[in-house]
């Protein structure tokens, strides 16, 4: 026997962890096509977000959702199942490891106040975005950082935490896409008059509060992204002048080294009693000579200058 976790005066929370399997399925709340939902509870298994509302006044909805997941493994991750109608909801999987809004006495306070199964309902999805919300407020202090760190020192490590970032809000997505989908099936199974509820509704408002916010870092990675790449097309062009302005200035020693480098048999510059002399000031006459021309002709820019003031 199955002992109900919250028992009010219109509908029941009946709490399904730790419940075995032969228990479950004889569930009187249970309709005979939601029976599927209740046979994949122990298998650990996502399953789709289903509705049944062929009888009106016995319309009922079940499916799964992930509320808890790791973004450094994929298999660290809470499963929630549960099958909903307008006065029963059934849970299976609820974690108050997670966070503390999950525990069974903070709950049952406020679904006190819910006068059915679905304003229950959105009482547990309004504590999960709230929970998605706490661990969001973590993600924007390192987000703070990391935008100084970009100013500070740009470097292969902060591009790896931009990209780590970037995953880390694609979860929060992933994570939030299908409490979206709850909140818009609930009104297509039930009617428009579970609007009128205040958990409704205000659970409504903090996953919009939370896709919001959500969208907005997601943008602000975004631009993150597009900071560190101008900042390194910009570092790598600077490289590849300096080398070819560098290249340049050495063609003359180069190109006369190899002149005199020749090994014919007649070459009058090498008994000159002052050849060496010669070729040194003819290499350094040139090398002064095409600097000036790089320099009138403006393309050496900032190679030659000292980087102590750049910023990035």
């Amino acid at each position: 026997m199955i002992e109900p976790a919250f028992q009010h005066e219109h509908w029941t929370w009946i709490r399904l962890d730790g419940a075995f399997p032969h228990d479950i399925a004889e569930l009187r709340e249970l309709s005979p096509a939601s029976r599927r939902w209740a046979k994949a509870l122990h298998g650990e298994q996502n399953s789709n977000l289903e509705m049944e509302t062929d009888e009106a006044g016995s319309e009922s909805m079940w499916g799964s959702f992930i509320y808890s997941q790791d973004v450094e493994s994929r298999h660290k991750q809470t499963i929630l199942h549960y099958y909903v109608s307008a006065s029963t909801l059934l849970t299976f999987g609820i974690d108050a490891a997670v966070t503390p809004r999950l525990s069974a006495q903070h709950l049952q306070k406020n679904m006190q106040h819910a006068d059915n199964a679905i304003e229950g309902f959105m009482v547990l999805l309004g504590e999960i975005t709230a929970s998605f919300l706490q661990n969001i407020d973590g993600f924007e202090d390192r987000t703070h950082d990391l935008l100084w760190r970009i100013k500070a020192k740009n470097d292969e490590p902060v591009f790896e935490q931009i990209m780590d970032s970037r995953h880390e809000i694609l979860v929060w997505k992933n994570l939030l896409i299908p409490i979206i989908e709850i909140r818009e099936a609930v009104q297509e199974a039930f009617g428009s008059a579970v609007r009128n509820g205040p958990h409704f509704d205000r659970t409504c408002r903090r996953i919009q509060r939370c896709r919001q916010t959500i969208r907005e870092y997601d943008d602000e990675i975004g631009k993150l992204i597009d900071l560190e790449s101008v900042i390194s097309s910009h570092r790598g062009n600077e490289i590849v002048k300096t080398l070819t302005v560098i290249t340049m200035l050495f063609t003359p020693v180069a190109a006369w080294g190899a002149l005199w480098g020749m090994n014919f048999k007649i070459m009058p510059e090498l008994n000159w009693r002052y050849g060496y002399v010669a070729s040194l000031l003819i290499i350094l006459v040139s090398t002064w000579g095409l600097y000036y021309y790089l320099k009138r002709k403006n393309w050496i820019g900032s190679v030659l200058k000292s980087p102590k003031n750049e910023k990035f």
